[in-house]
């Protein structure tokens, strides 16, 4: 396809390997847990990589704080995948900190503010014209999110707001976006799902947009807006052969850019805490010509042993 080089690449890799620690003192918990994405590593000799940061945080009660998935994130939407996540184009993917407070099936958080893409083309996702340097955000406002869910033997689903200001000198506005996600359960098996709409911007896809963009056809500064979504059926071949076909998508308003991720894999359990497994996929990409961008198509083939207590 037009504009990324034919290449083809191997790897072996651990570093999704993490490990944590809980600590409970009657009402209160405390949990950290850090994986080994922290550097590409050394290839040549060690393959050494350094540890990461994924969560940590504190509760008490209702409140929770500290690093941890943001309250966007609809949690029982995650599907059973051997590239971690599944189609992350399509999901709220973001960790960060975070205060949050629940009661019922309410949540209500204030949550670490970052404007994506400051500097120049490609400083963030997709890049989409120049924002000019000097332009520093100064993110005085948290972002807040409000989340409802309800559960039951049928399945989980959760309905989610998030409202942010977006002060990047050149433009100072606010964004809105809505989401919905959950497992509905079908006897052993079960579909999970995921729509995310509005100015959601790096919540979505691990920040596959900008939150500002130029506008290639005016040339004006404006919030870019992100319409995705997350399909998945899990099915229960036996008590310990499963199977999980899915497909992600999500598309830019101003820009026109757009990704897409399929799989489908079959997984083995082989104790009650280890699986091994094999998946299939694509990812796909594709930009409107006016910005610039390039598209193009990639196959993959991966085998995972994962082990978990």
């Amino acid at each position: 396809n037009p504009g990324f080089e034919d290449t083809s690449h191997t790897a072996f890799n651990v570093k999704e390997t993490r490990f944590n620690t809980k600590y409970t003192h009657g009402d209160v918990t405390a949990f950290i847990e850090m994986d080994f994405y922290g550097g590409d590593g050394n290839q040549v000799a060690t393959n050494s990589t350094n540890p990461r940061l994924r969560h940590a945080f504190i509760k008490y009660k209702g409140w929770m704080a500290g690093q941890y998935w943001s309250t966007f994130t609809p949690m029982a939407a995650w599907m059973d995948a051997l590239d971690f996540g599944g189609p992350i184009v399509g999901e709220v993917f973001v960790r960060q900190p975070q205060i949050r407070y629940s009661v019922g099936g309410f949540q209500f958080a204030v949550e670490n503010p970052e404007t994506w893409g400051n500097g120049t083309i490609g400083s963030g996702g997709n890049g989409g014209g120049t924002v000019p340097s000097d332009a520093d955000p100064d993110e005085t406002n948290p972002d807040l999110v409000a989340t409802y869910g309800l559960s039951g033997d049928w399945g989980a689903v959760q309905v989610g707001v998030l409202y942010r200001w977006l002060d990047q000198g050149v433009v100072d506005e606010t964004a809105v976006a809505g989401n919905i996600g959950g497992k509905i359960n079908i006897g052993k098996d079960d579909i999970r799902f995921q729509v995310n709409v509005g100015e959601s911007g790096r919540y979505v896809g691990a920040g596959m947009t900008n939150d500002i963009v130029v506008d290639p056809g005016t040339g004006k500064y404006e919030v870019e807006e992100t319409t995705a979504f997350t399909i998945a059926y899990r099915h229960l071949w036996s008590e310990k052969w499963r199977s999980t076909l899915y497909y992600g998508e999500a598309e830019t308003d101003v820009l026109d850019f757009e990704r897409s991720h399929w799989g489908v894999n079959l997984i083995r359990q082989l104790t009650p805490a280890l699986s091994v497994g094999a998946e299939i996929g694509n990812f796909d990409v594709s930009a409107d010509e006016t910005t610039g961008g390039q598209e193009g198509d990639s196959n993959y083939f991966q085998l995972s042993f994962k082990f978990g207590i």
